[in-house]
């Protein structure tokens, strides 16, 4: 069992490494995945419900969406607090692939971010989590470092991943 575990998780990591570099030019800034004990197609039917992320993250109080709920399709998510939110518009959509990618367009300390989200049947009811991110800038500021943010994103998709596996 623990060497069955052993490839299978070395697989993942294999694999994030391999469609993150498939998807960026360079290393990307934020990897994480996960495997999910669902599968595919039920874990799916959970994240491709993008304007429901909120559900998902303590981080976001609700969400508008505006558009498609596909490519060109474009959501806020505002914080807890009120006083922050970021905007994102999907750039691509693949209902058969699993996965969609998203950019930043305003409310994080990032230029030029793009997200890609991905999930991989792995078989047997389990499925792989993959997400990767890069950016062109960090812009320096008082409120949060460049490992801030990225432990914070990290944290983000950890809270996401269990409470969407959770309700598929």
């Amino acid at each position: 069992m623990k060497i069955k575990n052993l490839l299978l998780s070395t697989l993942v990591l294999l694999l994030s490494a391999n469609l993150a570099s498939a998807q960026s030019m360079g290393e990307p800034k934020v990897q994480f995945s996960k495997i999910i004990n669902k599968s595919a197609d039920k874990f799916w039917k959970t994240v491709r419900q993008m304007d429901k992320i909120d559900k998902y993250s303590s981080n976001i109080a609700r969400v508008e969406w505006t558009g498609n709920m596909g490519k060109g399709g474009q959501r806020v998510c505002y914080t807890p607090d009120g006083k922050g939110y970021f905007k994102e518009k999907i750039l691509a959509y693949n209902e058969s692939a699993k996965s969609f990618s998203y950019s930043l367009l305003e409310g994080a300390p990032v230029k030029g971010m793009v997200n890609t989200i991905k999930v991989v049947d792995l078989g047997n009811g389990k499925c792989v989590f993959v997400f990767w991110s890069d950016y062109e800038q960090f812009i320096e500021n008082p409120q949060m470092k460049q490992e801030q943010f990225h432990a914070f994103m990290t944290s983000s998709l950890e809270e996401m991943t269990k409470k969407m596996a959770k309700d598929s």
